[in-house]
Order: structure tokens, then C-alpha cells, then sequence
């Protein structure tokens, strides 16, 4: 295979997907950088699937190109939304202090008290199971980097 091809291959398409629900409760989904693509679906997800089966005609690339949702919705809405995703980075926030400081009692425990993995469980409020996991050499990737990695990897 030759350098250009595996280029050509590499580079992956962006385009921004603008949904917007119509009258009867339908999402419609609009690439705005191509002109006259649209769909529209029941759901986002529909919508999305079908814009890009839309866009599979207007371009080549649809079915590999990385497409950027943009939902619009009335104002006090987006006020609404935007309050709950900051509430939840919050709470991942907060669960993941939670786990480094669990990961740190139950090490400190079984280290240098040299209490069981069922012992420290049970001063700890976990099974035996998650104090082994939490004292493991190699702590395991949470939740929110597991999913800034996969979107990182995915653009």
C-alpha cells in the first residue's frame, strides 16, 4: 500500500451536524457546510444515522467522517442543560477523589497495619474485592479518563 493511500485513509473528514426539533416533536438534522443535506428522525440517534446516510450522497467519506453534533434548544433549556453537565463533572470529580482517597485508606491499611483485604473491607464499608482492587500495583483508568481517551482516540 502506498504512503498517499494509507494519507488518504488517515485523514478523516469533520462535519458539524445542527439538530433542531420541528412542530411535530422530530429532530431535523442539517450538515451545514453541505448545502441541501438533511434528514430527520424520531430520535438524535436516528437523526444522526440518517444524516449520515443523507450525506453518504452528497460526499465520499460520510460513513468514516467524524461528525460534530450541535443541538440546539430554546434558551431557558440550554441554561437548564448546561447546569446539569457542570453538576455531573462535579460529581465525577468527586467520585474519583472518593476513590483516590479509598485507594490510599485501603493501602495504608494493609501496608502498614498489615490488616486482611476482608478486614480493611470492613473498616472501609467495601467487599474484600474492591480493597484488592484499590491496593493493586497498577490503579486501573476511571471512568471520566477511560472516556477522554476513547474521544480523543475517535477524532
Amino acid at each position: 500500500m502506498s504512503w498517499r493511500k494509507v494519507a488518504a485513509e488517515a485523514e478523516v473528514s469533520t462535519y458539524k451536524v445542527v439538530y433542531e426539533r420541528d412542530e411535530s416533536g422530530s429532530w431535523i438534522a442539517e450538515v451545514p457546510s453541505v448545502p441541501g443535506c438533511h434528514s430527520y428522525g424520531r430520535t438524535i440517534e436516528q437523526a444522526r444515522e440518517r444524516v449520515r446516510e443523507a450525506l453518504d450522497l452528497w460526499v465520499r467519506d460520510a460513513s468514516t467522517a467524524y461528525l460534530v453534533d450541535e443541538v440546539r434548544l430554546p434558551s431557558r433549556l440550554r441554561a437548564s442543560v448546561k447546569r446539569a453537565r457542570v453538576e455531573r463533572e462535579k460529581a465525577v470529580q468527586q467520585h474519583e477523589r472518593a476513590q483516590r482517597t479509598a485507594a490510599k485508606a485501603a493501602t495504608e491499611l494493609t501496608r502498614d497495619l498489615h490488616v486482611s483485604l476482608r478486614d480493611a473491607g470492613e473498616v472501609l464499608g467495601l467487599s474484600r474485592q474492591r480493597v484488592q482492587q484499590l491496593t493493586a500495583r497498577k490503579p486501573r483508568k476511571t471512568a471520566a479518563q477511560r472516556s477522554v481517551r476513547k474521544a480523543a482516540k475517535s477524532k
